[in-house]
């Protein structure tokens, strides 16, 4: 059991280094044994070093922990395409356990870093602590404990070393994403490992996190259907997060379900999520199945808040009006937001119908007013269309400058996308939208029970939108 985690730049750049060196002298190998090939063999070839990329990918990334760890649990959640179909179901599982199965640290470490941070031994902090985690993620492990006046809490401790880590990963992780271009070109992407190293920081900071997570609690008390468990700051710090603990079912479990009930968390999910920017202004950068829990009340358990952003409400706005847009098929009018916003170079050759297109290619799956089942397949090529540099279609578009602070957000409506996919959930995604885009009155049953609570805290969460679409 590995009880340190590599914190040079050399060291963690060696791991990445021999990979990319191995994948760099299997590519070659590959397109030399090509040569004279009949296709259908040269397919096979080129199959079999998709393959061998893709699990010595989940390997490193699963060793690494930090920065490139957290490359693997975003692909856990949306399927890129990165292998044949035939193999995809059993690389999406290998990437799954990145999410709360990652090699884990002795607890003899952790303990030394709970009582470093906290000022005192664990049997005097704590009335009860288990001292195996209850799942181990990118930047620390979680455990289960009891306080003294009989609470269940959660207990989030950093690996030692861990913030060190992840900036050399930051250094690191472009130059051996770079390697895997020709068998994983989507993972290459310079704006993924960009979009990656940009919020780490953040996650390392669990002082916010855990302010964060106790002003969600107080803004979600007493919910219908959204429980957040709250942060307790007297047993917090720097290093170490201690949360009320929600017991509930965890993600595999809820997608046994029925078809309704599936349909039911994940538009719980879906306004969670996605409707929390229109709504508060703020919204979770990190939605992936490890951070969603059913409980035995009914109520969708959400935890981690380490990646959550806030925005600026004329930029919010923006964002509301550029959909509403869409949603009403005013093509010149997005454009010309899009241009005035600098999101679009008005001498860039992309005309009007083009980015309307594209923005119902990314996201026609809540613009479109009909019932629609999320697949994972509609989720990865959402994702796909709107980023890989592969595809040939909408390229202009995608040569375009998103600023920095619409960024985080498409991510969280991909990674919402990817989540519902897994869930194949089904929805008129597009009705519930309206209600925080247009104002519209609620859609669903759900909708209904969210407004009625809403009304009773207005003077703490009312309504934000008062627009009116046509």
């Amino acid at each position: 059991m590995p009880d340190e985690v590599p914190t040079s730049r050399v060291t963690r750049g060696t791991k990445l280094g021999k990979a990319a060196a191995t994948q760099a002298v299997r590519t070659a190998g590959a397109k030399m044994s090509m040569v004279g090939r009949s296709p259908e063999s040269k397919a096979r070839i080129s199959e079999k070093a998709a393959l061998q990329a893709a699990d010595q990918l989940v390997i490193v990334l699963g060793s690494m922990k930090g920065a490139a760890m957290k490359l693997g649990q975003m692909l856990s959640v949306v399927d890129l395409q990165l292998v044949p179909e035939s193999h995809r179901e059993d690389f999406q599982r290998k990437l799954a356990v990145l999410c709360d199965q990652a090699p884990k640290v002795s607890f003899d470490v952790m303990r030394r870093q709970i009582e470093e941070d906290l000022g005192g031994p664990v049997a005097t902090l704590f009335a009860d602590f288990d001292d195996q985690p209850m799942a181990a993620a990118s930047i620390g492990q979680v455990y289960r404990a009891r306080l003294h006046d009989g609470r269940d809490v959660a207990v989030k401790v950093q690996y030692p070393g861990i913030d060190i880590a992840i900036r050399a990963d930051m250094k690191n992780l472009t130059a051996f994403l770079r390697f895997w271009s020709s068998a994983l070109p989507t993972v290459s992407a310079p704006g993924l490992a960009a979009e990656i190293t940009r919020n780490m920081e953040s996650e390392l900071d669990y002082e916010r996190e855990a302010r964060t997570q106790h002003s969600l609690a107080m803004l979600f008390t007493d919910h219908p259907f959204i429980a957040i468990p709250d942060s307790i700051a007297a047993r917090s710090g720097r290093k170490v997060v201690v949360t009320e603990l929600f017991d509930g079912e965890p993600f595999d479990a809820i997608c046994g379900l029925q078809q309704a009930d599936r349909d039911r968390v994940g538009e719980i999910i879906y306004r969670f999520y996605v409707g929390s920017l229109f709504l508060h202004n703020e919204f979770c950068g990190d939605p992936h199945p490890g951070n969603i829990l059913l409980g035995r009340d009914g109520k969708i358990g959400f935890i981690d808040f380490g990646l959550y952003n806030q925005m600026d409400p004329i930029h919010v706005d923006f964002e509301r009006q550029c959909v509403r847009a869409a949603m009403e098929n005013r093509c010149q009018d997005l454009f010309d937001m899009m241009v005035e916003r600098g999101v679009i170079n008005a001498d860039a050759g992309v005309a009007p119908r083009e980015c309307l297109e594209y923005v119902y290619a990314a996201a026609g799956w809540h613009l479109t007013d009909e019932v629609i089942t999320v697949t994972p397949a509609m989720a990865s090529d959402s994702m796909l269309g709107a980023t890989d540099p592969r595809m040939t279609e909408f390229s202009g578009m995608r040569h375009q400058n998103l600023p920095p602070e619409h960024i985080f957000s498409r991510r969280a409506d991909f990674l919402t996308f990817g989540v519902l996919g897994q869930l194949r959930a089904t929805n008129n995604w597009h009705r519930i939208a309206r209600e925080w885009i247009c104002g519209d009155e609620p859609a669903t049953a759900i909708g209904v029970a969210d407004a009625a609570w809403r009304d009773s805290r207005r003077g703490d969460t009312g309504r934000i939108t008062e627009t009116v679409c046509s």
